[in-house]
């Protein structure tokens, strides 16, 4: 059985070492906060202005300033400074922080593509750590690609215990197409 990291560097073309080369340099202490700050920033006004409606709903019922707080303290606590994130909100549980949310394929490419344009822009990160990092995000999107089929999973699991659902044509035989 595959591990779900093995899962998501098989679903993003990601090395797992790639992945995680970012624990191999400290981009806190390379980068300081400010560049944390400052791609969050310019990555939630990306989201936030979404064309998208679909994708900007994800984030209706959540501030703007709430989120990058949320995500620059998660990125300087996972990539070698401070506990910031924790120390305010508890653990991470990435998993269970975004269950509430639909973490699709489509979405999480969405947010990958987001990102990228984010590092593209941010002119205080060096070419090699937005490498680090972007390899990074992009297995992290798969992790959330694999949750989210995953919790489809277990809905499907839950709803065929308790019977199929009566079919909309009033008989159980699958529609056609």
């Amino acid at each position: 059985m595959q591990t779900l990291q093995q899962k998501a560097s098989e679903w993003s073309g990601v090395k797992q070492e790639d992945a995680f080369a970012i624990d191999q340099v400290n981009l806190f202490d390379k980068l300081g906060l400010q560049p944390f700050i400052n791609l969050s920033t310019d990555f939630y006004t990306r989201v936030y202005d979404d064309q998208e409606e679909w994708f900007r709903s994800i984030f209706a019922d959540s501030k703007k300033e709430d989120a990058i707080q949320n995500q620059y303290e998660f990125f300087v606590q996972r990539m070698g400074g401070p506990p910031l994130y924790s120390q305010r909100k508890g653990h991470p549980a990435l998993i269970g922080r975004h269950r509430p949310f639909p973490v699709t394929h489509k979405a999480a490419e969405r947010w990958l593509h987001h990102m990228q344009q984010a590092l593209d822009n941010a002119t205080d990160i060096d070419q090699e750590s937005k490498t680090r990092m972007l390899n990074f995000f992009s297995v992290f999107g798969c992790v959330c690609r694999h949750t989210a089929y995953f919790l489809v999973a277990g809905n499907d699991l839950k709803n065929e215990s308790q019977g199929p659902p009566p079919c909309k044509h009033g008989n159980n035989e699958p529609a056609a197409d």
